[in-house]
């Protein structure tokens, strides 16, 4: 048996033939929910708005950290809201979730580290705050969704429970 893709004998787990098509479009469609749901369309407002906004931070070798600080908390949480919804456990659900909180609220707390250094402009502050607090309003009603019944005992005790 040849295990070249093209090969009519090429089954699934199930013993079907593979239907690249069909789970291609299965896939984008998935992709297309997670990208379009409101607090991953938020999440990635706040991203844009946090690179242009190190842009305004001097590149200063004494200020380097809090760029990379925030762009990386900016980053971190659309990536952990497509984590959550690519695994359908609760447990993993929340402990993304958990990291989005943290990465979001580090971004608020270095709103405030640039002010009081006087390192940008206080207007993209208020709006990197005010979509913080937006993206707040959408991650708690998206988090009331997951299904607490949905779960797997990960043997680390009753954290989410």
């Amino acid at each position: 048996m040849s295990f070249d893709e093209d090969d009519p004998d090429w089954f699934n787990e199930y013993g079907e033939p593979e239907d690249d098509d069909e789970l291609t479009n299965e896939m984008d469609k998935e992709n297309e929910r997670v990208e379009n749901l409101p607090v991953m369309v938020k999440a990635k407002e706040i991203f844009d708005i946090v690179s242009s906004l190190v842009d305004t931070i001097p590149e200063d070798n004494d200020l380097y950290f809090l760029r990379e600080q925030m762009l990386t908390d900016a980053a971190i949480i659309p990536a952990k809201v497509a984590g959550a919804e690519g695994g359908d456990v609760y447990t993993l659900r929340m402990e993304n979730a958990v990291l989005i909180k943290l990465a979001a609220r580090a971004l608020v707390t270095h709103t405030y580290t640039c002010r009081m250094f006087n390192i940008s402009d206080e207007r993209y502050l208020n709006l990197l705050r005010s979509a913080v607090d937006e993206f707040r309003v959408l991650f708690v009603d998206w988090v009331n969704t997951f299904d607490k019944s949905n779960d797997i005992s990960d043997d680390w005790g009753e954290l989410f429970r």
